[in-house]
């Protein structure tokens, strides 16, 4: 069994299959971006994309995504550690506070851009509406993923 994390490839040992998936990211494959804070996916901080769609993963286990590609915060950089647009969006209108909500929100908006490249504000906030923060009141959030739009518009996404 093999999963594709951030392009790539990683075979599954059996030791593995019953870990929970963002244990298994954090702590054998050192993506810490991934974070866990409910234990009940409810409040988002733990979205990762599985093959491009947003999912709450804190009560995933490796083997339920065996075959799946998956997308942590780390790999929505570019090679060279430049931040994708929406990530440097984020850090330019303030939308990171104290961060932990920060990588589910950030990509769960980008699946969100990825089909609504051209959204309204309204339509933004019911993308995110499953991802909670405590620190920015959301404006800010919204603001970057505003600002961050027109990238989605003109590029085509892999």
């Amino acid at each position: 069994m093999t999963i594709t994390v951030n392009g790539t490839v990683r075979e599954l040992t059996p030791d593995v299959l019953q870990k929970r998936l963002v244990e298994y990211l954090r702590e054998d494959l050192d993506l810490t971006g991934t974070k866990n804070a409910c234990d009940i996916g409810a409040c988002g901080a733990c979205t990762l994309l599985i093959d491009d769609l947003p999912l709450k993963i804190c009560t995933k286990r490796v083997h339920e995504v065996a075959g799946k590609r998956i997308t942590t915060i780390e790999g929505l950089a570019r090679n060279d550690g430049t931040l994708h647009p929406l990530q440097q969006a984020f850090v330019d209108h303030g939308a990171i506070q104290c961060g932990f909500c920060t990588p589910g929100m950030v990509l769960t908006a980008h699946a969100f851009l990825l089909k609504h490249p051209t959204p309204t504000r309204s339509e933004i906030r019911r993308a995110i509406y499953g991802n909670l923060c405590r620190c920015t009141g959301y404006q800010q959030i919204v603001d970057a993923i505003a600002a961050a739009a027109p990238y989605y518009a003109t590029h085509s996404q892999p």
